[in-house]
């Protein structure tokens, strides 16, 4: 009967909430009334010992004086269900500050003789101010005593943790409480500072974080933990992180202060912390100033630029004072969503979206010749290994022959910069995708050392990009959501990882650095286990590996490593000023020869085998070999 009563009354609150206008006639009439009471409770409820039309005209003053403070102060515009010790404070504050302007009033009346009206017994008012103090204070202590008895429901609930009890926490511990759908239960806050620890905030208990053992999560029955900290350092949540994760627990993390500062606030805003912050990465610090320079009035063409890596850095340079931002790509329905994006999210961005095969040559040159980009980001290229590895065609169609016909436009058309997109496949390869970004790498490089070329070409190179289309993450996170299993193809087998943001915020960095010809190396942090990978992102979704989310070995695929490479043993190693980017020191290459041996693969690239093809490009890397064996199709 209790929970029926329950449940009524919580759907009486999720479905209704007193809009602020409503609250504010409430506050006046309680305002309104006070002063009456206040002046019976003075005479003693003796009636005819004042005369009350007077006592009427002076509640009409006062009832002034305080409905403009309340508006001044705001005092009637928090959510009643959810007052707070900042909610009081405003009433008391708009409450004082009547009392004195009222008590300057009645002053001046008896000094200058004015009206009755403007006479009110002091008293009265400082009865008046505390009554009226009393009951705004009881009508809101009531409504959220309600709201909690009604959410204080006996159906499961999830028990949560809150890490910081600072501003930020107490802020996720409200939303808790006034979520509608009563999903979890707040057991306490951790936080580092000691000297509130063992202490209460807001009527929860202060834990230290040496507290957080097995045994306190299950006495305590913990399932979901909140980082509420705003800008942790990235190194601190990666702790926090790695400290909860083998508990089970699931692991939210809190949007931008900002983000709930515009009022979104709602328990849908906690999101699961990602993987990214398992990397415990500092923030990239750019030369903001130099790239600037560098594009200021500038139009801009990103190829590939629906992609994840072009649509990324089409993105960053919205932050610059560019002239036009030109995007090319194939794929439609990406290129719609990022035009959608851009007009809604940058609305004074000058761009167009171009959909177009980089392969197409006069159709790349009708975009060069109408728009005459000054500086060049070509992201452009098929980058799964497995599917270039049975498509070697494809694979040195797009990658290369696209590589070659916009690097020779942007010589053609006098581009300032060609920055080119590479990959640490590139490095000593085994697979079809990094052959042909090697031979890339070696046209690109070869071009930039020709006599009479104006236009600076510069490379990127990095590993894998987490979230990227395709990518692991995305791929084992649907695996988890599906039940499992989770495919990885060998348990030794690890990676370099680095976000999207991070490694275009590099690659603009590269872009601004050197006098062209330089293949910048980004530092992509201590190579990752691909197995810890699946592990992490199992228990971030508060399962157990092996037990709720099987691990199955599928083998190495054609093409693969067991370990990837940033530089190889000929190519030493050079810093640059930036301690995230250095320089890959490589052995100048003859522009001719590698062009011949490109035009010709190029040139006869329908009629050959894939064998042929393979053995083309290992005319031109040497180094590479193909550990698989190709059928002929």
């Amino acid at each position: 009967m209790i929970e029926l009563f329950k449940r009524k009354i919580i759907r009486v609150f999720k479905n209704h909430s007193l809009p602020r206008w409503l609250v504010f006639l409430i506050d006046s009439g309680t305002v309104f009334f006070s002063f009456l009471l206040a002046y019976m409770l003075r005479y003693n409820f003796e009636v005819y010992t004042f005369d009350i039309s007077i006592v009427f005209r002076q509640s009409y003053l006062v009832l002034a004086v305080y409905a403009i403070f309340n508006l001044v102060f705001k005092s009637y515009s928090g959510m009643i269900r959810h007052t707070t010790i900042r909610d009081t404070y405003k009433i008391i504050i708009t409450n004082l500050s009547g009392l004195a302007v009222l008590f300057l009033i009645t002053i001046m009346s008896r000094k200058y003789e004015w009206s009755p009206i403007f006479n009110i017994p002091l008293s009265i008012l400082l009865i008046h101010t505390g009554a009226v103090t009393i009951l705004l204070f009881f009508f809101r202590v009531v409504v959220k005593i309600f709201y909690e008895f009604a959410s204080s429901s006996s159906h499961d609930r999830k028990n949560v943790l809150i890490y910081g009890s600072g501003e930020m926490g107490i802020l996720v511990k409200r939303l808790i409480e006034g979520d509608p759908k009563n999903l979890y239960r707040l057991k306490g806050f951790i936080d580092d500072e000691k000297r509130i620890q063992g202490k209460k905030v807001d009527g929860y208990k202060v834990f230290s974080g040496e507290v957080l053992t097995k045994d306190f999560i299950d006495n305590e029955d913990v399932k979901v933990f909140i980082i509420a900290i705003n800008n942790i350092a990235p190194a601190k949540k990666k702790e926090v992180i790695e400290s909860m994760i083998q508990f089970g627990c699931e692991i939210l993390d809190t949007p931008s202060f900002d983000t709930w500062m515009n009022g979104q606030l709602e328990v849908r805003n906690l999101k699961k912390v990602k993987f990214e912050d398992l990397l415990g990465r500092d923030p990239i610090t750019l030369d903001l100033e130099k790239i600037q320079n560098g594009l200021i009035g500038k139009t801009i063409l990103v190829t590939g630029g629906a992609g994840s890596i072009g649509s990324e850095i089409a993105r960053q340079l919205t932050r610059f004072n560019t002239k036009q931002l030109i995007i090319v790509d194939q794929a439609e329905t990406p290129s719609f969503y990022l035009g959608e994006e851009l007009k809604t999210k940058m609305p004074g961005c000058n761009f167009r979206i171009i959909i177009g095969d980089i392969t197409r040559s006069e159709y790349m040159e009708e975009i060069f010749r109408k728009y005459k980009p000054e500086i060049v980001f070509h992201a452009a290229a098929y980058k799964h290994v497995p599917l270039m590895e049975t498509h070697p065609h494809e694979a040195f169609r797009v990658n290369v022959g696209g590589t070659k016909i916009i690097s020779e436009l942007a010589i053609k058309y006098n581009a300032e910069k060609f920055v080119m997109i590479s990959s640490d496949k590139a490095v000593n390869p085994t697979n079809v995708m990094g052959a042909t970004k090697k031979i890339c790498e070696l046209l690109v490089h070869a071009l930039s050392s020709r006599k009479g070329i104006k236009t600076q070409f510069i490379t990127t190179r990095f590993g894998n990009v987490l979230g990227s289309n395709g990518s692991v993450i995305p791929l084992f996170n649907k695996q988890i959501a599906d039940g499992g299993p989770v495919t990885i193809t060998h348990p030794d087998i690890t990676r370099f990882f680095m976000t999207i943001p991070e490694a275009c915020q590099l690659v603009l960095e590269a872009g601004f650095m050197g006098n062209g010809g330089e293949i910048y190396v980004f530092d992509m942090g201590e190579p990752v286990k691909v197995l810890d990978v699946a592990l992490n992102l199992i228990r971030l979704s508060g399962l157990e590996p092996h037990k709720d989310i099987k691990i199955k070995y599928v083998g190495l695929r054609p093409g693969e490593k067991l370990y990837e490479e940033l530089f190889s043993e000929d190519e030493p190693m050079i810093p640059t000023h930036h301690p995230k980017i250095s320089i890959a020191q490589v052995a100048d290459s003859d522009f001719e020869t590698i062009n011949i041996k490109v035009d010709k693969i190029l040139g006869s690239l329908n009629k050959m085998s894939e064998t042929s093809v393979i053995e083309g490009m290992q005319e031109i890397v040497p180094g590479y070999s193909s550990k698989f064996e190709l059928i002929d199709h």
